[in-house]
């Protein structure tokens, strides 16, 4: 058998090859990983389910409230709702995050300052830090206790309540700290409506709509109806997604 060529082996490259590959610096991913509004990178990355387009979520909601339209490609996004036309991307934000270090860590020190200067109590999420501390190791060999809860047949339908923004103007509210909950399909939006206002301290003046795919929801849908008129669009790892926005009402 002949020799390899020089600079391979029998089975590729030498190791020596790929460390000599280029690295790309960071800015050439700007256009990918930067919010096009505010021009920083992107948090809660939300992706226009028109056009594709993505932006920090807190930007393309304020957008939304002077314009239907997308910043990147001025599509017409929904006539008079823009709002239910966004989509959390997750994927994209833990890609930003790995690229960018300490990125999360600092949005999450600014996110708690946020809720501390106004008194308020800190999303769960922001107030637990993703690195153990120091000296921290997972303890092994140990039996997992077995959960012992379990749920009543007659809660048959599981919900997740994906809030996408507030209109200009209404400050006053607590954040959804758990946003997965388990109802009986016989519940209704209002239902739905009265929870949301309960655990999020909502004012009067303040108007929740809740939208199902591309669905304005009334209030005298059952949660069952919804989920066989709607179908599996609706449905997320089983879970059927419910989107709401607080607005302000008209009888205010």
């Amino acid at each position: 058998m002949s020799a390899p060529p020089c600079g391979m082996t029998r089975h590729g490259l030498l190791g020596s090859d790929f460390e000599d590959e280029p690295k790309l610096p960071l800015n050439q991913f700007y256009p990918y990983i930067r919010c096009g509004l505010c021009c920083g990178f992107l948090i809660d990355a939300t992706t226009i389910t028109e056009c594709l387009h993505t932006f920090c979520k807190s930007c393309i909601v304020k957008h939304f409230f002077d314009s239907n339209r997308c910043p990147s490609c001025t599509i017409i996004v929904h006539q008079t709702q823009p709002l239910y036309n966004i989509r959390p991307d997750r994927q994209l934000q833990d890609i930003v995050y790995k690229m960018v270090p300490f990125l999360e860590e600092y949005e999450r020190e600014q996110t708690c300052n946020f809720y501390k200067k106004r008194g308020l109590a800190a999303p769960k999420s922001a107030a637990v830090s993703s690195a153990a501390p120091p000296g921290l190791k997972k303890q092994k060999n140990y039996p997992t206790p077995q959960l012992v809860l379990s749920i009543p047949p007659e809660l048959d339908v599981s919900l997740l309540l994906d809030f996408v923004g507030a209109e200009e103007g209404i400050n006053s509210y607590k954040p959804l700290e758990r946003p997965y909950v388990c109802v009986s399909g016989d519940a209704t939006v209002r239902h739905v409506e009265l929870f949301i206002r309960k655990k999020m301290e909502l004012s009067p003046a303040c108007q929740v709509d809740v939208v199902c795919g591309d669905h304005l929801l009334d209030q005298y849908q059952s949660l069952k109806d919804v989920q066989n008129s709607v179908g599996a669009e609706a449905l997320q790892d089983g879970l059927l997604v419910l989107h709401f926005g607080l607005v302000l009402s008209s009888l205010s």
